[in-house]
């Protein structure tokens, strides 16, 4: 059997045999809490959006218009940077029922 190399004499490179698969896992089924999205009290402020780092929050026509809840891993982040309108979050976080 051949001595194992380190890692400084490896040679540098990889390979990806399938790119973009993150859409192939739905880790929605794992978490603990949810959110809700309150409509009327949403500014389009596109916060939870950029912030969500599972890309579950869903845009329509540039707007927010829901929760891909397949992708959702529920931490909370969304709900965590609305500000909301007049202080009242757009987005609160519900425990999940299964």
């Amino acid at each position: 059997m051949s001595e194992l190399k380190k890692y400084q004499e490896l040679a540098l490179g990889g390979n990806i045999e399938k790119g973009g698969t993150a859409v192939d896992f739905k880790t929605g089924d794992w978490r603990s809490s949810r959110p809700i999205y309150h409509p009327e009290n949403c500014i389009q402020c596109l916060f939870c959006w950029a912030y969500c780092p599972d890309s579950a929050v869903i845009l329509k026509d540039g707007q927010v218009a829901g929760f891909n809840l397949e992708h959702c891993k529920g931490c909370g982040i969304c709900a965590h940077e609305c500000p909301g309108k007049k202080k009242v979050k757009a987005i609160t976080m519900e425990e999940e029922v299964k």
